[in-house]
């Protein structure tokens, strides 16, 4: 209860700014996301409502350094410094259902639709924002808005949770522009144009002495990968968040059916809760789609070997075999880890070629049909990431992806 009362305390002219730009982006003739219900508020709806955050967790502002002081921190495993200059994304159709238990074998399943907010609103994560976030200091978050009650007027129950859901969507004019700079509406022009529904954009790097160029063996050789490396990553991943586990509100409270939480939100009577949409930063660089899996550049940076001012972005990843990586000159790009194994146990033996895990989800390298399989890392980077959504920091989300991918939830 501490980090709830410091949260809801730090009012500031710097949270009455962020809501005074909400409000009038959505109010202004060139934005907004067409005309709200009268149940949305732009800020905190007060006693009984929900107050609609969005954070990409401290990843988002810090990210990933290395060194990691402990295994307790973030970092990509084979050495790269990873640092943002936007994470952004386009977030719609806010909605609340009923019964969020109804099938406790499928996520999926919930009851009907009771309340929603429509945007869409373009928020940078990099950026932050006045509130803490739910995953707890120093995670921020930025508010966008806020449902006061349900679709018909009435009142939230507050002896009940809700189903939460929320879906990212293709970059559109039209979005309301919370918090982008003047770099960030650039960039933002940039998504519309593409398609894209999420944007990072910012550099890797690592000494020009690689400590641990010999980390995957001798027989290859890691200088040759350019030492830093500016990214541009688009993904055009439209993807709904369905009935999501609260990650924060229910501390101690186990999930129905084996899961990390409870499902939905539960309105209070005396202020608002929080529901904070959050976009986790690292996704896209799993070595695997097990849920918090390691993270690598490598395979990214291999891409770029001899070209002159490289930026990396997704549609270069097309055709790169991810159950066998090679580099650009097409000699095989060995696995390394760069830490002690008390940080990082390898899932194989270093040296051996670098290939990355699909679990379940169907792979076939020669296929056409991008919604029956797997074919390339450009396809596996776009499902790994668009696994990122989730409710107050770690509550995960049923996936529903709405671009041509293998089905499934995961």
């Amino acid at each position: 209860m501490t980090k709830r009362r410091t949260r809801f305390e730090r009012a500031s002219l710097l949270l009455l700014g962020a809501l005074a730009l909400v409000a009038g982006a959505c109010s202004s003739s060139g934005g907004g996301g067409g005309a709200q219900t009268m149940n949305v508020t732009t800020g905190d709806p007060g006693p009984g409502g929900l107050y609609l955050t969005a954070s990409g967790e401290a990843l988002a502002v810090t990210g990933y350094g290395f060194p990691p002081a402990s295994g307790d921190d973030t970092f990509l495993v084979d050495g790269w410094i990873f640092k943002l200059d936007h994470e952004i994304v386009t977030v719609d159709h806010v909605k609340l259902w009923e019964t969020p238990d109804k099938v406790p074998a499928d996520q999926s399943q919930h009851g009907a639709q009771v309340a929603h907010a429509d945007g869409p609103w373009a928020i940078d994560l990099h950026l932050g924002g006045p509130l803490t976030g739910e995953g707890g200091a120093p995670e921020q978050a930025q508010p966008f808005a806020g449902i006061k009650s349900k679709d018909n007027g009435g009142a939230f129950d507050t002896t009940i949770r809700y189903a939460f859901g929320f879906d990212t969507v293709p970059a559109t004019a039209a979005a309301i522009k919370v918090n982008l700079d003047a770099d960030g509406e650039s960039e933002y022009d940039f998504m519309v144009q593409n398609g894209y529904s999420v944007l990072y954009v910012g550099t890797v790097s690592r000494p020009a002495t690689d400590p641990c160029a010999t980390a995957g063996g001798t027989a290859y050789d890691f200088s040759k990968l350019p030492a830093t490396l500016k990214f541009r990553l688009g993904f055009a991943t439209p993807t709904s968040y369905v009935n999501c586990q609260n990650g924060s509100e229910f501390p101690g409270v186990p999930g129905i059916n084996g899961e990390d939480y409870p499902r939905g939100v539960q309105f209070r009577s005396d202020r608002s809760v929080i529901g904070q949409v959050t976009v986790h930063a690292d996704h896209p660089f799993w070595e695997s789609f097990a849920e918090d899996s390691s993270l690598r550049f490598d395979q990214i940076a291999a891409q770029y070997i001899g070209v002159s001012n490289p930026v990396a972005t997704v549609e270069d990843l097309r055709g790169v075999d991810f159950t066998a990586f090679t580099d650009k000159t097409g000699a095989a790009l060995p696995m390394r880890s760069c830490v002690d194994s008390s940080l990082y146990m390898p899932p194989y033996a270093p040296g051996d070629q670098l290939h990355f895990d699909p679990l379940t989800v169907p792979v076939d390298k020669t296929g056409t049909d991008p919604k029956k399989a797997l074919k390339d890392y450009y396809d596996y980077i776009r499902y790994s990431q668009s696994t990122q959504g989730h409710l107050n920091s770690q509550g995960l989300c049923f996936v529903s992806r709405n671009y041509d991918s293998p089905p499934g939830g995961s």
